[in-house]
């Protein structure tokens, strides 16, 4: 090899190198896209969009948020898997479909494992244990002794078969040891009506979708799944002082991107999130719906999802749970 052509190859090598780097001070260079896997209105949709529009501020790009939903949240994360890993297609993911949808569904058009890059955490609700106000049971306990004593079983709504409401609830009669019936209704809206109506007993579901209803005295909270009691209701003891040993169960929702996108786009993009998430104001608002704004690192992120698989996948595979 010739002196001049080691030169040529050395700095084409360097500008090759290079490139990442320069990638990531220019970025974003041009509109940024959310893609919200529900539908519009939804509390992912409302994250998204309130998001996008401090990061549209902070960036100096338009943040747009496009609503493809369908198939529990897939068809969206289909699109965003196969999008070009440029950091300009991001999407703000359920848990569902980066921890429970590769166990459900009998064929998947992506591997939810490989093919995202975590951005970070942006909101988490621990999942609260709730039945109807006309219900003879104050607490946990005597709910406990109803359900062990009503032949059959009580019923319970969720919003469909596979949803972190049904899942959390098989991982309640798991610890238990308490076999209730379910009735999967087609939305969270739904289920919360039939509860409302006594058509079913009781439910688990996240704060957002309840919270009103506790407050206002339509249902009652008997425990919250986390290790501590909820700020927003210090009155309702975690499912852990009920005597239910490590109870944890949450739904939350999460900023990813396509897998292979640059780690220095994908830092700078969980830095920006992290920033606008600790917004006081953004806080306050998700703080009254039950909803925890997070926004930490994608390391941190990336050890969440994984601990949500290995407790989603035991608790389908043990209640044998299948979607067509």
């Amino acid at each position: 090899m010739t002196p001049l052509l080691q030169r040529v190859l050395f700095f084409f090598g360097a500008i090759f190198l290079l490139l990442p780097a320069s990638r990531a001070q220019t970025y974003p260079a041009k509109p940024i896209k959310i893609v919200a896997p529900f539908a519009a209105g939804g509390l992912a949709d409302t994250l998204a969009r309130t998001l996008a529009d401090k990061l549209s501020r902070s960036m100096g790009q338009s943040v747009l948020v496009e609503n493809k939903m369908g198939a529990g949240g897939n068809i969206g994360a289909d699109a965003v898997a196969r999008a070009e890993p440029d950091g300009y297609t991001l999407m703000m993911s359920s848990a569902g479909i980066l921890t429970i949808n590769q166990f459900l569904y009998p064929s998947m058009s992506f591997d939810a494992v490989t093919a995202f890059a975590p951005i970070g955490l942006v909101a988490d609700m621990p999942m609260i244990l709730v039945v109807r106000k006309d219900l003879p049971a104050r607490n946990l306990s005597e709910f406990l002794a109803l359900a062990k004593s009503t032949p059959g079983g009580l019923f319970y709504g969720s919003p469909g078969n596979g949803t972190t409401g049904h899942l959390g609830m098989e991982l309640f009669m798991h610890a238990t040891a308490l076999k209730l019936q379910h009735v999967p209704y087609k939305s969270a809206a739904e289920a919360v009506q039939a509860a409302l109506s006594a058509q079913t007993a009781t439910m688990f579901d996240n704060p957002p979708t309840i919270m009103a209803h506790i407050k206002s005295g339509s249902l009652r909270a008997l425990g919250v799944a986390t290790r501590e009691r909820m700020a927003q209701l210090p009155e309702v003891p975690t499912l852990i002082e009920g005597g239910i040993s490590n109870f944890e169960a949450s739904s939350w929702f999460g900023l990813v991107a396509p897998a292979k996108t640059p780690k220095t786009i994908i830092d700078k993009l969980s830095q920006e999130t992290a920033k606008a998430l600790k917004d006081p104001e953004l806080q306050s608002k998700f703080y009254q719906a039950g909803a925890k704004l997070v926004g930490n690192t994608p390391e941190q992120f990336t050890q969440i999802i994984a601990e949500d698989r290995v407790r989603w996948d035991k608790v389908i595979k043990e209640a044998g749970i299948k979607l067509q």
